[in-house]
């Protein structure tokens, strides 16, 4: 197999495109196919990058919680249609009594922010206590919107209460984690936090096409998009996310931090029956809403528990994950990636510390999943 213009893509991210420190992984038919690592940890480039430099992976830390969640609830009897109300009682306040687990892994449970707009991102009972008593902003199942950080105290606290108390961080490392071997953790040991790559804000703002309407929304104080990625509150900055005590503080909607060869071999076995059987896959990968996004402004669809590329009568829309229509995964603020196609077999992920501008992942990784589809004989 030639991999020759993955090669020389990813070199000239670097060259060319501004590119900091990277990696990407791919994994074909249970073997890694391609690791790739350059660049450097800091700004000053006086400390190198190589594939097992770990670093903040942002949103794409949600497919490892969606996953947790769907094993825990799988491995204890309970159906993703069950009500939320059923493991957590509580959470039937103020119109939500007929929320599913469903609802909460395809954005749909219209909680997308919190009314108490004062409560610590890094609280999770109080966060969790807030969803639980507060009013949905619109009916759940009835319209989708990307819960960019209450989505994960949701999926936590689902995990915590189906459990008997293990936390989703935690749950992840014993199912996934530590029988797989992934430096990939949601909350990083105390001896990992310290050699977590930095992570760099975009530096030339610009506001990529078709994201218009988000961006004026964002901008607005009052909108739901901005309530949306701003409550709980803290952690605005991205600088903020290299305290180590962040990193170690588990933060199940953006804080996981990995590498690309971990992300690759997560995201492996969501395309085989590795942990989960095959037709549970095959569900899981199935579209369950699609269109107008109420947070994001623009057209998304998702799966259970993760993205999926928009289809229209062209075909998709969006190609993030490739040209494949069962494709899912996760995009992680920045440029981060992680997807599988379970139809060919495939994993991929990148990972870097130099976030750009956007909603979805960048050219940088962008053309390396084009090449491999169009280059690389892994087409359909």
């Amino acid at each position: 197999m030639d991999l020759q213009g993955l090669i020389d893509l990813f070199a000239g991210n670097f060259k060319q495109a501004g590119e900091l420190g990277a990696s990407v992984s791919i994994r074909h038919d249970g073997q890694e196919i391609l690791n790739l690592a350059g660049g450097y940890i800091d700004r000053e480039k006086t400390r190198p990058w190589n594939s097992k430099t770990p670093v903040l992976i942002w949103s794409a830390t949600k497919g490892l919680a969606s996953a947790s969640l769907i094993h825990a609830a799988w491995e204890h009897g309970i159906e993703l249609e069950r009500k939320v109300t059923s493991v957590w009682p509580e959470y039937g306040e103020n119109g939500k009594a007929d929320t599913t687990l469903r609802h909460v892994l395809t954005h749909q449970a219209g909680q997308p922010a919190l009314r108490d707009p004062s409560i610590s991102v890094m609280d999770h009972s109080a966060v969790a206590a807030q969803l639980a008593r507060q009013m949905p902003y619109w009916k759940p199942g009835e319209a989708h919107g990307y819960h960019a950080r209450t989505f994960g105290f949701l999926v936590d606290e689902l995990v915590r209460r189906i459990t008997g108390g293990t936390t989703v961080g935690t749950y992840f490392r014993g199912v996934f984690g530590d029988p797989l071997g992934l430096d990939l953790w949601i909350g990083t040991p105390a001896h990992i936090a310290e050699n977590v790559a930095q992570i760099f804000a975009p530096r030339v703002p610009r506001i990529p096409a078709g994201e218009e309407a988000f961006y004026k929304a964002f901008g607005d104080q009052d909108s739901l998009t901005r309530k949306a990625f701003s409550s709980p509150a803290g952690l605005q900055v991205p600088s903020q996310m290299n305290n180590p005590k962040v990193r170690q503080h588990s933060l199940p909607s953006f804080g996981g931090i990995g590498t690309a060869e971990a992300l690759a071999l997560f995201y492996e076995t969501l395309c085989s029956d590795t942990i989960f059987p095959t037709d549970l896959v095959r569900r899981i990968s199935t579209i369950q809403c699609s269109g107008n996004d109420k947070i994001l402004l623009l057209e998304t669809a998702y799966c259970t528990g993760f993205m999926k590329d928009p289809i229209n009568e062209n075909g998709k829309s969006r190609g993030i994950f490739g040209p494949e229509s069962d494709a899912f995964g996760q995009p992680g603020s920045g440029g981060s990636l992680g997807f599988c196609d379970p139809k060919n077999r495939i994993a991929f992920a990148y990972v870097m510390n130099q976030m750009e501008q956007g909603l979805f992942p960048n050219e940088k990784s962008l053309r390396l999943v084009k090449c491999l589809y169009e280059q690389v004989g892994l087409t359909r």
